[in-house]
């Protein structure tokens, strides 16, 4: 299976994936910082939330 990827989808995340080796300051980052915790755990936690949010009670 391919997956068709646009090129500007490619170039969003070639922006994004440069802002982030360069330090730039992102939600993520900024909280990891701020909490003392790994940047690499705030990114994951946070995709969990966003891409499977518990149901509504």
């Amino acid at each position: 299976m391919t997956i068709e990827l646009s090129a500007e989808l490619i170039a969003a995340e070639t922006a994004a994936w440069a802002e982030i080796q360069a330090g730039g300051l992102t939600v993520p980052t900024a909280h990891a910082e701020a909490s003392g915790t790994p940047r690499l755990a705030v990114e994951e936690a946070v995709k969990q939330v966003v891409r499977h949010p518990e149901p509504a009670a």
